[in-house]
């Protein structure tokens, strides 16, 4: 019973969207690291679209991605459930559906997955969870099971979530007319503009699918035995350690992959685009790096603008273009001439590996929608930021890397109205880098942060010590 103590064994369960699934498989393989054994769970959805992705299939067993990775000596793991949809159908055109169907048919499928594992290996001990999921209290409780919540955004928006209460109390959320005034009464949260809210606290409905989510998603992680955050603590401190008071908390990122591990377990849902060799013939800090990342949409009159912008900047530049980058009716198109005028410092692509080109020499900025794995990939390279938020966490993020941290600038200051000049000057802006903004300065102390929490003896490799220790306690407590 000892040695089933001293190696814990994790159910993994990521949110099944891509800017999920990779910090959850770097977690995998982070703990598999330290001694614990996982058994990691994608959707049905999410195994079949990674499958796909891959070219001749190189990753090894088409049903387990991780089978190279156990050639390694780690002990993962590797299994699929059902989300209670077909897997022809589009769930990001059909949002409502999708959350709907993740709060009410989802956890059911789950509940006998788990079971049935815990069943079969009575060697499971805990289950690790992203945060957003609407079940894991529930069904970590009913299994006895060390319920561990791993949240994959920065600390400041988990925070405001958690206290989703006081702004209700406050009357910046949820009435038909919020209060506009300034938010400084939620621990660890310095002053916040409503602006600088998430996008889902902006809204006057909040009783949509994306609501109740969140909700019930806030619920289960107040029932968590240990919250794990994908951030910094010297760049989140007050955050951190106001969540540290509620329940415990660590700050054990940038959680990404190491190089060692590339090509060994399959992340990507879309087929990447080498764009190497391209790289090579640019000159050093001359390229700029544009994506709105996996799923976020961009208005066509802004797409426009930004292209016509990428004109006048005169810039050299790699843009990714999902083909629903504007509409999931209709390809995105580009304004006449554009491929012409760019065709010998341009590359349009579907999708690639964006760390593996932000660690190339030749880019010198990164036009981002600050997705968070786009931000920590960004400033682990040090590369500074042009800010475009869609939505979500993405407008908070945002002022974590203008406001507050200074590695980026805003692509148009007034919100959401861009236009060509702004998007032009903003671009040759942050590529020039002697502006006076001292974004270089500013990203490489902040890359330098994230090295030093990497260390061997740095805060995120001792909060991931303390984590492993009290896990370990917790366990044998539960036996």
């Amino acid at each position: 019973m000892e040695e089933n103590h001293s190696k814990p064994h994790a159910i993994m369960v990521p949110l099944p969207i891509q800017g999920h699934v990779i910090p959850f498989t770097n977690l995998a393989m982070k703990l598999a690291s330290n001694g614990f054994t996982i058994t990691f769970v994608n959707t049905k959805c999410v195994h079949h679209q990674l499958h796909k992705s891959q070219p001749n299939n190189n990753s090894g067993d088409q049903d387990d991605i991780f089978s190279k990775v156990r050639e390694s000596g780690l002990d993962i793991r590797y299994t699929t459930v059902s989300d209670g949809l077909p897997l022809a159908f589009n769930r990001f055109q059909n949002l409502d559906q999708f959350l709907e169907c993740s709060l009410h048919v989802f956890p059911a499928h789950v509940d006998e997955l788990v079971g049935d594992l815990v069943q079969s290996d009575p060697s499971i001990t805990c289950l690790i969870a992203d945060t957003y999921h609407c079940w894991p209290a529930t069904i970590a409780n009913k299994y006895n099971l060390v319920h561990i919540s791993f949240w994959t955004q920065p600390a400041l928006v988990f925070n405001i979530y958690y206290h989703l209460d006081l702004l209700i109390k406050n009357g910046h959320f949820g009435s038909q007319d919020n209060r506009e005034g300034t938010i400084d009464y939620i621990p660890g949260v310095k002053a916040i503009e409503p602006k600088d809210l998430m996008s889902n606290f902006q809204e006057t409905d909040i009783s949509t699918p994306m609501h109740r989510v969140i909700y019930k998603a806030y619920e289960e992680v107040k029932g968590a035995d240990f919250i794990l955050c994908n951030t910094v603590q010297e760049l989140e401190s007050e955050s951190l350690s106001a969540l540290q008071e509620k329940q415990p908390t660590y700050a054990i990122g940038p959680v990404l992959s190491n190089k060692p591990a590339k090509g060994m377990v399959a992340t990507n849902l879309m087929s990447e685009f080498d764009c190497t060799q391209w790289l090579h013939t640019k000159p050093h800090g001359s390229v700029l790096f544009i994506s709105f990342g996996s799923y976020g949409q961009v208005t066509k009159n802004d797409f426009e603008e930004i292209a016509h912008g990428l004109l006048l900047s005169k810039v050299s530049f790699i843009w990714v273009l999902r083909p629903d980058t504007t509409s999931y009716d209709e390809t995105c198109i580009m304004p006449v001439g554009f491929e012409d005028e760019t065709k010998d410092r341009g590359l349009m692509i579907p999708w690639c590996s964006q760390i593996e080109v932000l660690l190339h020499p030749a880019i010198g900025g990164f036009l981002t929608h600050c997705g968070w794995n786009s931000i920590l990939e960004s400033m682990r390279c040090g590369v500074p930021m042009l800010c475009f938020p869609l939505w979500t966490d993405q407008i908070t993020n945002r002022k974590l890397v203008v406001d507050d941290w200074g590695i980026g600038l805003n692509l148009c200051e007034t919100v959401k109205l861009v236009t060509r000049a702004e998007v032009g000057e903003k671009i040759n802006r942050l590529m020039c880098g002697d502006s006076g903004d001292g974004l270089q300065k500013q990203i490489k102390k902040v890359r330098q942060t994230l090295e030093d929490a990497l260390a061997v003896n740095g805060s995120s490799e001792r909060n991931l010590s303390q984590f492993i220790c009290g896990v370990k306690e917790k366990i044998r407590t539960r036996a």
